[in-house]
């Protein structure tokens, strides 16, 4: 009878971002990814969210390295954070390992780590994992599909993934090679991306993107053009300077990330433009508007990105002006919606021009719709098939589509966060859960809990009041106080006589407890409290954090 394969889940069953899971064969376990997701809205003051990394810390001495798909935060932004605790080596291709070297130097762990060039089509031994790179096409350059020969048979990860079949390197997701496994050995399990279950059809080409660029560059021939994508988006980057040279443009980068990434990928080659069409951003003003094109990032509205900084009048390199059209090269990530439209209002009203995915096709998704995902089902026909990366509905709509390209029900499974699937020689069943709570990145990893959350929602809606008592322990008297002291419930120089009403209520209760024989400090704070509390909601039907301090001399 053959080793089973266990799958543990921590996190990309649910949610866009902290793609991770692990694989276990023969006691030795191999990591898929270690990504991190950007807050929700409601998340106050969270900076990032990361997978549970409770079962990677108990099992460390297991751990035999991780396998990075592609470059992307949401895949390989965890490493910085899991390497504080635990060191192992991590395997991908060269704009994979460029990417995720930048966040783990600029954290101080390059020591805690080997970073294991790979290339297209490569077999390797990963400690006891027989693991082969599968190239495949995506937004970030050498994005990877893996393929795990395992003693239960292969199993497959796609990666994140299209079928663009004019990428703009000319390097395809290897359907051939899928082909050739599912009709000899067979494949055991697929695991395959989800994020456009929903979408029907074809992604567009990323090539098609750089048709509207250039038409848009000569729309605009007389004016200054300045751009946004995503940082590691290199073949949008290519495509856009492609349109400025065209145009006899200079090229500018704004935004250290765009910088970084921009020297990466002309290091390895990856972008073929000449030096000369670069120009410091410093150097901006030396040229007129219709001579330069300006490539920036904070596509996203990050609130401290280059492209928002703009839109405030609060960048250093240059002002937006009525000479300015702007041009969003991407689609807000679920949740960024409202920090978009932020930005574009801010450029808006300084004059700019702005052109985003809404008015014309400058954008193109890196994830495969729903006739590619049949396509990528009918080749290869898996015996077993768990949808991962994305949201529930995501999920399930990937689901559906697998039974209907002729997997059996009873052969897929929907799986969540922290779920433990077993393959052996019956079959693949759910075995087990382990923990896969969300660990917020507040300063510190790991040191807000959903407790301080729920405060902050609490403060951020409701406000807070707090309640000041002296009591004489003796005569069981109040001394001093109440006093009332409120941030976001009232503006306190606006409710004095609210304020006084409050104080006066809060000291009847307090007195009446302390007559009633009501000593310990604990239970005088719950009295105070419950009447503040009944007071401000009577009175405002608010629900404002209360916190009472009753002293004792």
């Amino acid at each position: 009878m053959a080793s089973p394969v266990r799958i543990y889940f921590l996190g990309g069953l649910g949610e866009i971002g902290r793609n991770c899971m692990v694989l276990e064969q023969n006691d030795r376990l191999l990591m898929i990814d270690c990504g991190l997701m950007f807050p929700d809205a409601d998340m106050h003051g969270i900076d990032l969210v990361l997978p549970d990394f409770t079962f990677l810390r108990e099992n460390a001495e297991r751990i035999v390295g991780c396998v990075a798909t592609h470059g992307h935060e949401d895949h390989v932004g965890g490493l910085q954070f899991l390497l504080r605790d635990i060191e192992f080596p991590v395997y991908g291709s060269a704009v994979t390992l460029g990417l995720a070297r930048n966040r783990i130097e600029e954290a101080g762990l390059l020591k805690r780590t080997r970073l294991v060039e790979v290339r297209d089509g490569q077999r390797i031994d990963i400690g006891g994992f027989d693991v082969e790179f599968l190239p495949v096409t995506h937004s970030v350059p050498h994005a990877h599909a893996i393929i795990v020969h395992t003693d239960q048979g292969v199993v497959v990860h796609s990666g994140d993934f299209k079928l663009d079949l004019t990428p703009v390197d000319n390097r395809r997701t290897d359907l051939a090679r899928l082909g050739e496994l599912s009709s000899t050995v067979g494949i055991r399990l697929l695991m395959c991306d989800s994020t456009n279950a929903e979408e029907a059809g074809h992604a567009p080409s990323e090539r098609s993107i750089g048709g509207v660029l250039r038409n848009l560059f000569h729309e605009h021939r007389d004016r200054r053009i300045i751009t946004a994508s995503f940082a590691s988006h290199i073949h949008r980057v290519q495509q856009i300077i492609e349109a400025a040279q065209e145009h006899d443009r200079k090229v500018a980068l704004m935004g250290r990330s765009m910088q970084k990434n921009v020297r990466l990928a002309m290091d390895l080659k990856l972008l073929s433009v000449p030096a000369s069409v670069f120009i410091d951003v410093e150097e901006i003003q030396k040229f007129p508007p219709e001579r330069v094109c300006v490539i920036s990032t904070g596509s996203q509205g990050e609130p401290m990105s280059a492209l928002s900084l703009l839109s405030r009048g609060e960048s250093k390199w240059l002002k937006v002006g009525n000479d300015d059209t702007i041009i969003l090269s991407s689609h807000a990530i679920p949740g960024n919606e409202g920090n978009v439209n932020r930005v574009i209002d801010g450029l808006m009203r300084a004059g700019a021009k702005v052109v985003h995915s809404g008015i014309a096709d400058v954008h193109a998704t890196g994830h495969a719709q729903a006739d590619e995902l049949k396509t990528y089902h009918s080749i290869v026909r898996p015996e077993w098939f768990v949808p991962v990366h994305g949201e529930y509905r995501h999920l399930r709509a990937h689901a559906e589509i697998a039974v209907l390209m002729g997997s059996e029900p009873s052969t897929v499974l929907q799986a969540t966060d922290g779920d433990v699937l077993e393959l052996d020689d019956k079959g693949m069943s759910f075995v087990g859960k382990i923990p896969a709570h969300y660990l917020f990145v507040d300063g510190i990893v790991g040191d807000v809990g959903q407790g301080v959350l729920r405060d902050r929602r609490v403060l951020a809606e409701e406000g807070v009041v707090v309640v000041i008592a002296t009591v004489d322990s003796e005569t069981n008297e109040v001394i001093t106080g109440p006093e009332i002291i409120t941030r976001g419930w009232v503006y306190a120089p606006e409710a004095d006589d609210l304020l006084d009403e409050a104080e006066d209520a809060v000291r009847a209760a307090l007195e009446r407890a302390l007559r009633d024989g009501v000593t310990e400090i604990d239970n005088l704070e719950r009295e105070v409290r419950r009447a503040t509390g009944k007071f401000v909601s009577d009175r405002t039907k608010r629900r404002p954090m209360i916190v009472p301090v009753v002293m004792t001399t």
